[in-house]
């Protein structure tokens, strides 16, 4: 009796696991369906009767990689991203200003739109054109719009230390308020260049100029004008070295003809498209050792004199800018005396300007002409042209680098200045 109650519960038991175990194969083709659809809605990936279709198409060939993994965005919760998107950018876009831009305390707000308002834009037109064009650059803006900050929002800024609560700034960084006049052969800059055809100084040369314009204190917003106003300390040297000496007792295969210094103090003042400078100034010449020791029949002399300029600068457009300025010889040497009058003027234009988005350069062609008329040469003209492309961080501010050709044709340099020189060169220049 016991034997068939344990068969007949051994029975029962196999039955029902059986049930559970077995499937309906109509209904297990079903669920296999339901999942792929599924998959294939929530990955977008394909079937394997859809992938044998799609191996037998031609593969096209495309230009884009396909994103591996996540980005910023998928580790946020959805809506987050909207919500937070203008904000983001404003952060974003505050602290690209207040690195490359910082002494001008340009505030941001970005609304809903990705439209950017920037508010707090110096009254310098190019380095206020610099923001604007730094800032339309950048991903995710659609629209760069300056804002006017009312007397009873600024109070609140000032509160806030969001504002500016000093008048001025030392050591000022990202540019100057009046730009060096890049073909003006007197202007300090750093740069190297070859030159040929030059009969004065000699017909195959190398000149090095070494050079800086060094800002020490800006004040903003002064004077009816509202502009700014800067005081900078420049200072230049400038070697010519024949590369083909007629005589070279020594061996030298270079020979060191003039050395010139120069030493100013720079006043400057801008607002909107204009700019000033009014600079007193020490400039003074010497010839090389070499040059004194292979040629002992030319007579040393000491034009060295300071002086007094003042240049005006217009910025027609973002390219173009033209300036005009007089200057006045206070004191000479008296081996080399100067009259006392001169006058310069001059054009720099920029055109066909291309940002390089990987490397986050700037770059743009330019020509250049700067013509000086000295009372000392009877006012005849001078003039130097120069041809070439340059590269910079920010468009429009800042320091740059530029490759071009050069001509000259008018007087020479130092001990030699009285004297007709013409020469072509190539140059690369680093600088303001």
């Amino acid at each position: 009796m016991k034997y068939n109650y344990f068969t007949i519960s051994i029975f029962l038991f196999l039955s029902f696991e059986s049930t559970l175990l077995s499937e309906d194969p109509v209904k297990k083709e079903s669920n296999y369906e339901q999942n792929l659809s599924q998959v294939e809605k929530h990955c977008n990936c394909k079937t394997d009767e859809s992938l044998k279709e799609a191996e037998k198409k031609p593969r096209k060939n495309y230009k884009k990689k396909q994103r591996m993994g996540l980005s910023r965005t998928d580790q946020i919760p959805r809506g987050r991203l909207e919500e937070e998107s203008a904000s983001y950018l404003e952060g974003y876009i505050q602290a690209l200003i207040d690195a490359n831009y910082h002494e001008l305390n340009v505030i941001v707000y970005v609304d809903h739109s990705q439209v950017v308002h920037l508010y707090n834009l110096p009254n310098n037109d190019r380095i206020r054109q610099s923001i604007i064009a730094f800032v339309s650059d950048l991903p995710d803006v659609n629209q760069v719009k300056p804002g006017v900050i009312s007397p009873e929002v600024k109070i609140k800024l000032i509160e806030k230390q969001l504002f500016r609560r000093v008048k001025g700034v030392w050591f000022p960084e990202s540019t100057l308020l009046f730009t060096p006049l890049i073909a003006n052969p007197r202007d300090p800059i750093y740069s190297v260049a070859y030159r040929w055809g030059d009969k004065v100084l000699a017909k195959s040369q190398i000149a090095v100029s070494l050079g800086d314009i060094f800002p020490i204190f800006r004040w903003f917003d002064v004077f009816p004008a509202h502009g700014d106003f800067q005081i900078d300390i420049g200072a230049c040297v400038w070697a010519n070295f024949d590369m083909n000496p007629l005589m070279h007792p020594s061996g030298e295969w270079a020979e060191l003809v003039t050395t010139d210094y120069l030493v100013s103090v720079p006043f400057t003042y801008a607002f909107d498209k204009w700019a000033f400078r009014f600079r007193p100034y020490h400039i003074s010449s010497h010839l090389g050792d070499e040059f004194m020791v292979n040629q002992p029949w030319v007579p040393r002399v000491n034009p060295s004199f300071e002086a007094i300029d003042f240049f005006t600068s217009y910025q027609a457009t973002s390219g173009l800018r033209i300036y005009v300025g007089p200057g006045v010889i206070v004191n000479s040497d008296d081996s080399f005396p100067m009259k006392y009058f001169y006058v310069g003027y001059g054009v720099e234009w920029r055109f066909a300007g291309y940002r390089y988005h990987y490397h986050r350069l700037y770059g743009s062609p330019f020509f250049a002409a700067d013509i000086q008329q000295w009372q000392v040469n009877n006012y005849r003209p001078s003039a130097t042209l120069q041809l070439g492309y340059e590269w910079s961080k920010l468009q429009g501010a800042g320091r740059k680098v530029r490759l071009f050709g050069e001509y000259h044709n008018g007087y020479s340099e130092g001990q030699f200045f009285d004297q007709i020189s013409k020469y072509f060169a190539i140059r690369a220049a680093w600088g303001f």
